[in-house]
């Protein structure tokens, strides 16, 4: 049985979560590194674009622009922490929902493969 028909789009959602949080995760790391750009993935057109394609990694590439930041900084940095922070608790609580979901789906499968 192939994967989407198991899963659905969640394994997809999953993939391009998990590559935004590392992506997120940069931006706040780099906060203070003169002339660093933060960049982001737009979900909603990753997500489409990897569900067309098939492919999650290219879709995420085609997907990712840097952010312009409210308030740009004399040293050229456009990461605004407060933004970063944010915008990485809410892909983290999207993460845990998706895999609370297919966690879910996998323990529903286990137990219709044992007869429970």
């Amino acid at each position: 049985m192939a994967d989407n028909a198991l899963f659905g789009i969640h394994g997809a959602a999953l993939q391009v979560r998990a590559q935004r949080m590392g992506m997120l995760a940069s931006n706040i790391a780099n906060a203070s590194t003169p002339g660093f750009k933060a960049k982001d993935v737009d979900f909603r057109a990753a997500l489409a674009g990897a569900q067309q394609s098939g492919n999650v990694d290219r879709s995420i590439d085609s997907n990712t622009l840097y952010r312009r930041p409210l308030q740009p900084s004399l040293d050229g940095n456009t990461v605004e922490l407060v933004t970063e922070q944010t915008a990485f608790a809410e892909n983290a609580v999207a993460y845990q929902t998706t895999l609370a979901f297919l966690n879910g789906r996998i323990s529903t499968i286990t137990r219709a493969l044992k007869g429970e």
